[in-house]
Parts: structure tokens; C-alpha cells; sequence
């Protein structure tokens, strides 16, 4: 699957996920990007909540019961066998950004929620379940930041980094095959403590990828 259309710190990530980690990932991060797609050119939000809806219907079936042609959801089925019902967690948190403005304060909640779940998901399909936890955690730092970044009002945006800020910070170590979700958390718990800049801005984002990238921490 082609990486190209991701933002700048999941295809960092990317690089740094090997073994079975790398087509779960790739395979998540493909749908994350398509509805963020869909999210972000609302302009009929009826139609984009059907597109959303899709996916939430095709993700509820039995793998055997989906069409074929689509490239992620034929890679999801693949690779994500047993832990679809994480997928619509984040399928669900990304139509809750349809909210009309100002975004509620649950409605970030449980965006970051549903990506971590995600994460923690995995950490599951890569033998790594003790890790499950620590991974939701690094999923939603990474999806708090992601959101705030993504805001074009300051007034929402310090929104999100405050509701962000009142969740616990302590991220767990986890497995080193799992860094690439470590540097997905690390730069959103740094991009958050900065008010919620972008998750990459300068060479001290980069070097924090490559340590974690050959350290696991």
C-alpha cells in the first residue's frame, strides 16, 4: 500500500515498523488518512456521514462478506481480523468531529479514544497484549495532538491541548517491535506540552524519531 498521501509523522513512524507491525499499521494509518479526508472537505455533512456510515457497516461484517477492489478495506480485512470492533471505535470518534462548532468537549474524547484503541489493538495483533494499555495511551496522546494541530481556530485548539493536559501524562515503555507507535505517542505528548504545534517542526522532532527509532525510547 502506498504511504504517500500520509502526514509527515505517521510516515515517520512507518519507516521505523517492521515485521507483522508494518502492514497493520500501514493498513490503519490508510483508513485514518481516508476518513480524515472525508472530515476535512465536509462540505455536505449528510454525504460525508454516509461515506463514514460505509465503513462503519463494511467494518461491522464478517471479512468473507465484504466487496473487494477497495485496497485499504481489503488490506484491513487482512490484517485486522478479530479487532475490527477498534476500528469503528476510531470510524465513530472521526464522525463525532462533524459536531457542529464549537467542537464538544466529548466529542475530542473520544476521537483520541478511538485511536487508541487502535493502538492498543496493535499491540494485540502483534503478540504484544501485556502492552495493550500503554499503547491506548500513546494513541490517544498522538490523537490529541493530531486533533489540535488540525484546528484552525486558536479559541479550539487550546480547547483540545486543555482537555489533553487534564488526562494523565505517564507514558509506559513499551516492546521495541511497538516503537513506531512510541514515536506517534512521544511526539504528540511533546507537540501538546508546546500548546499543540505540529507533531513535527524542527530537527529536535527528528532526532526524538531517530533515537526512538534505535533505541525504543
Amino acid at each position: 500500500m502506498k504511504d504517500f498521501e500520509l502526514s509527515p509523522a505517521p510516515k515517520l513512524a512507518t519507516y521505523h515498523a517492521v515485521g507483522d507491525l508494518k502492514p497493520i499499521l500501514l493498513a490503519f494509518l490508510q483508513l485514518d488518512t481516508r476518513l480524515a479526508q472525508f472530515v476535512s472537505q465536509a462540505k455536505e455533512p449528510m454525504l460525508t456521514q454516509m461515506r463514514i456510515a460505509w465503513w462503519r457497516d463494511q467494518l461491522g461484517k464478517p471479512a468473507p462478506e465484504r466487496p473487494n477492489g477497495d485496497p485499504v478495506l481489503d488490506s484491513l480485512s487482512k490484517h485486522w481480523l478479530g479487532e475490527e470492533t477498534a476500528l469503528i471505535a476510531m470510524v465513530n470518534g472521526w464522525e463525532g468531529l462533524l459536531a457542529e462548532p464549537p467542537l464538544p468537549i466529548s466529542a475530542a474524547l473520544e476521537f483520541a479514544e478511538g485511536r487508541g484503541k487502535c493502538f492498543a489493538a496493535m499491540a494485540r495483533l502483534t503478540a504484544c497484549g501485556e502492552a495493550a494499555d500503554a499503547s491506548q495511551a500513546l494513541g490517544e496522546a498522538w490523537a490529541l495532538a493530531d486533533l489540535a494541530a488540525r484546528m484552525s481556530s486558536a479559541e479550539e485548539r487550546e480547547f483540545v491541548v486543555e482537555a489533553a493536559r487534564k488526562r494523565p501524562n505517564v507514558i509506559t515503555p513499551v516492546p521495541y517491535k511497538l516503537r513506531a507507535l512510541t514515536i506517534l505517542g512521544k511526539l504528540g505528548g511533546r507537540a501538546l506540552q508546546d500548546d499543540g504545534r505540529p507533531l513535527i517542526r524542527d530537527r529536535k522532532d527528528l532526532l526524538l524519531v531517530t533515537r526512538v527509532g534505535l533505541f525504543g525510547r
